[in-house]
């Protein structure tokens, strides 16, 4: 790109970079840093003033050399290359070719792109370049608010999203809340709806995963003398062919009902659960990102997986006692004739005196140690897979990766197959964890005074595939679950504008 094309000689254009840089160098010491060029923003009063995310990014963008500082000369490369970007888009968008972009362009640019703007933001993104209020945007005003937009592919895409960053407005143009704020409220509202849907949808295969690990192929005796009389009338025997016993047996303590016992609590569990692991999972992502120098997008494959195990652990914290009371009452109902909120109140008063608070957080630190790896290897491989397909699919198609759309059936695939290599990894761990948590009911009536004796018993009695017990009703239910709950997360994302 010429300098006659970006209408300055290279004289003038030299003046303005080094005039910028000194407006920016509020310290006078020849280079740039994070403070300096925030504290360079506000007094330019540049859309970035109160941006300290963003500011962070531009300065890793900006810094070839990894010294942490911006050098003139690099604050020249990076400036006459960003304007050249940026000239190219402005042209691209100016379909009149007058040297000016009016209302009409803007929104056609931004609907070809894939992007759904209402007329109030549209508006907003408008007036927010059309620093005169004439009714059209100059290359000017174009390069002034855009000249940091902190990615190396510059579209009109990057752009719109650039200013709902910077200028969090409300219908009114009054500044709201920070971006990063709402941004983190969507994420947890989005993880908490993907919860909801998929643990309902594959409740069934829970309720049978949970049944199976119980299973020893011992009962309480007080059960057993009462097994003819109960109003449930349980066989107790060993099963021989115990998926499908487990399932007959599920049926005959309430029908179709039975096999949602527990759906509640799982809806009470998994909403703040699932909304916490999501929104922890997205703040680890950034926070790590940040630690890297780069964009969450281009993090590596480590902190992917990390920031996985981080939000699973947050989550696993705060919902363990609920979890705990779930497994015990499904292990208690095909043996009670109490259902329902009754059942709830006494399996709830059973385990404090049991224990006290303690008996609700038996199995944490399994719990935490079966979470952070399952998590891990969930989160980070769906999130390693869709990067990989999103970079894939751009280099092949010559687009920009923000362009790059992802189908429903894709995700699910992506769901299951990360979902699946999680669960399967660890569930030796969940299955010592769930008989902690269990044990001391009807259907479970063995105790334990840890966690390695669970596994010696286990061990000794059931054999090495004693740990996998349950482990198909737990793919069949961790699979779908999975799949549903990505492909609503990521929709929800979309609805409210997320990445």
């Amino acid at each position: 790109m010429s300098d006659r094309k970006l209408g300055d000689s290279e004289k003038i254009r030299e003046d303005r970079v080094r005039k910028l840089f000194h407006s920016l160098d509020t310290k006078n010491v020849g280079y740039l840093d994070k403070d300096s060029l925030k504290e360079g923003f506000h007094k330019i009063g540049h859309p970035l003033e109160n941006a300290d995310g963003i500011v962070s990014q531009v300065v890793s963008l900006v810094d070839k050399n990894g010294d942490g500082v911006i050098q003139f000369d690099e604050f020249r490369e990076f400036v006459v290359t960003t304007e050249a970007r940026l000239r190219e888009m402005f042209n691209i968008i100016d379909k009149d070719h007058n040297g000016r972009l009016d209302k009409a362009e803007v929104a056609h640019a931004l609907e070809i792109s894939g992007l759904t703007v209402s007329n109030e933001k549209l508006k907003q993104f408008f007036q927010t370049m059309d620093k005169d209020n004439d009714g059209t945007i100059s290359f000017d005003d174009w390069r002034y608010f855009l000249l940091f937009l902190p990615v190396d592919n510059i579209t009109i895409k990057a752009a719109y999203r650039f200013f709902l960053k910077s200028f969090p407005l409300n219908s009114e143009g009054d500044v709201l809340i920070s971006d990063d704020t709402l941004t983190g409220i969507g994420y947890f509202i989005a993880g908490g709806a993907a919860g909801v849907v998929s643990r309902t949808a594959t409740a069934p295969f829970d309720r049978l995963k949970v049944f199976l690990i119980a299973q020893t192929g011992e009962i309480s005796k007080d059960v057993a003398k009462s097994a003819s009389s109960s109003a449930v009338n349980v066989t107790v025997k060993k099963f021989s062919s115990p998926l499908w016993d487990a399932i007959k047996t599920i049926w005959r303590s309430g029908g179709a009902k039975s096999f949602f016992v527990g759906n509640g609590l799982n809806v009470l569990k998994v909403l703040p659960e699932s909304a916490i692991k999501f929104g922890s999972f997205e703040a680890a992502k950034k926070f790590l990102a940040q630690l890297e120098g780069t964009t969450v997008n281009e993090m590596s494959s480590v902190s992917s997986f990390l920031a996985g195990g981080i939000g699973g652990v947050i989550s696993q914290l705060s919902v363990y006692p609920v979890d705990t009371l779930k497994f015990r009452i499904q292990c208690e109902v095909e043996y009670s004739s109490l259902r329902g909120r009754a059942l709830l109140r006494k399996t709830a008063i059973q385990m404090w005196k049991d224990g006290g608070l303690s008996t609700y957080y038996r199995g944490l630190l399994l719990g935490i140690g079966g979470i952070f790896p399952y998590a891990a290897l969930d989160m980070g491989t769906f999130t390693v897979m869709k990067q990989g397909y999103i970079k894939a699919k751009a280099l092949q198609s010559k687009i920009d990766e923000s362009e790059v759309k992802i189908g429903n059936m894709l995700v699910l695939s992506m769901g299951a197959i990360s979902g699946s290599i999680g669960a399967t990894a660890v569930y030796p761990v969940n299955l010592v964890r769930t008989r902690l948590q269990a044990q001391g009911t009807a259907a479970h009536p063995q105790t334990y005074t840890g966690w390695y004796d669970v596994l010696h018993k286990t061990i000794k009695h059931e054999g090495v595939k004693g740990l996998f017990r349950g482990l198909v009703p737990n793919l069949a239910k961790v699979a779908p679950a999975v799949s549903i709950s990505y492909v609503i997360y990521e929709n929800c994302k979309s609805l409210m504008g997320l990445e």
